[in-house]
């Protein structure tokens, strides 16, 4: 398209009456155009109407819609009843990413190719040049124009003589529609806080008995292992406590010297968290509240905790507050306290949810 300067833009026609019953729609687009200094200046349908190559085309689009809609909807059937909580072994429940990931992939292909094929090879070409002009202020003219180029627009498309791409548009993507209302509507099909799954760990309370701490051999910790300034990762001494199963449950144990302490507990008073320490000792979740990687790398003198995937820095003397970093949240911290046999024990399980914070955030 090119453009000429107004002093430069040559004198057109009369304009015509728009309102003229004998003008067709294109004579009111074409005068609309040259209303607005709009030359259409080459225009050609690319298929012959009515001919094997346009009800070739159509079909290729039609069936690349409607591949959409059947990958749209085998998306929708695999998010709803496809088997996803977690279970050891090789079950279907380590396909359920996967094949959401394939279905949806396969349905934005299809659309988008479909689209592309259809303005490609089915919509007329057009060649137009424009000058630059004033705004029209015939308000009356101006609206009955442009009613009339989004109606011959619409007849551009070739819906109406080609009903199958009309159908299989809409088959195609009102699947699609219910894949992006699925997500927000899905708490109506199915509860996803069914069984409190998202906000029970390891150290949930069993039968009344409180779960101890262990390491990872199971062995339970008692207050001497742990030096001043020193840390220990610690697991739900349960069944299965240190495996994926109850992958949200590591804690980082960790003995604070007597100054940080003391600090430690007077920001704990300040956010109803007073019984939550055992003496000078404090545990804190080590699953990153940005991206859920592992928050490991503790520097005693600065009392800060490290995720070292993306550099978030928690810290622990400040209830694990985040001053580093992507990371929005603190990490939750355990109640722990000590048994009467002298092992670590949790009070209760995390009373904040554990883990990046994305899929619960107001």
């Amino acid at each position: 398209m090119s453009t000429k300067t107004e002093h430069q833009a040559h004198q057109g026609p009369e304009p015509l009456d728009v309102h003229d019953p004998r003008l067709s729609r294109f004579d009111i687009v074409r005068e609309g155009a040259r209303r607005d200094d709009i030359e259409i200046v080459h225009y050609e349908e690319q298929v012959v109407p009515g001919s094997k190559a346009e009800r070739r085309l159509t079909r290729t689009v039609a069936s690349m819609f409607l591949l959409t809609g059947l990958a749209a909807t085998a998306f929708l059937v695999v998010y709803i009843w496809w088997p996803w909580e977690y279970e050891p072994g090789t079950g279907g429940d380590k396909y359920y990413t996967p094949l959401l990931g394939l279905t949806l992939g396969v349905a934005l292909l299809g659309v988008g190719f479909g689209i592309l094929t259809w303005g490609k090879k089915l919509l007329p070409k057009e060649v137009s040049i424009q000058d630059r002009h004033e705004n029209d202020p015939n308000v009356a003219e101006s609206r009955k124009i442009t009613g009339e180029t989004m109606l011959y627009l619409a007849d551009e498309m070739g819906v109406k003589r080609r009903p199958l791409l009309g159908i299989s548009l809409l088959a195609g993507l009102a699947p699609v529609g219910a894949v992006a209302a699925a997500p927000l509507v899905g708490g109506l099909i199915s509860n996803p806080h069914k069984n409190n799954q998202m906000f029970t760990t390891g150290f949930a309370p069993a039968d009344g008995r409180k779960i101890r701490l262990v390491r990872e051999d199971g062995r339970p910790i008692r207050p001497a292992d742990i030096s001043a300034g020193g840390q220990l990762t610690v697991f739900p001494g349960i069944e299965h406590g240190v495996s994926n199963k109850h992958a949200d449950s590591p804690t980082l144990l960790i003995h604070l010297r007597e100054s940080d302490a003391q600090v430690s507990r007077e920001a704990n008073q300040r956010v109803g968290h007073g019984n939550y320490m055992w003496g000078n000792y404090a545990a804190f979740s080590k699953i990153c509240t940005h991206a859920g990687c592992p928050a490991s790398l503790y520097e005693q003198q600065t009392n800060r905790l490290l995720c070292p995937c993306h550099q978030s820095q928690f810290l622990i003397t400040d209830n694990a507050r985040p001053v580093f970093g992507p990371a929005s949240r603190r990490l939750p911290q355990l109640p722990i306290e000590v048994d009467d046999e002298g092992f670590f024990v949790a009070r209760s399980d995390y009373t904040e949810t554990v883990g990046p914070d994305f899929w619960e955030r107001p």
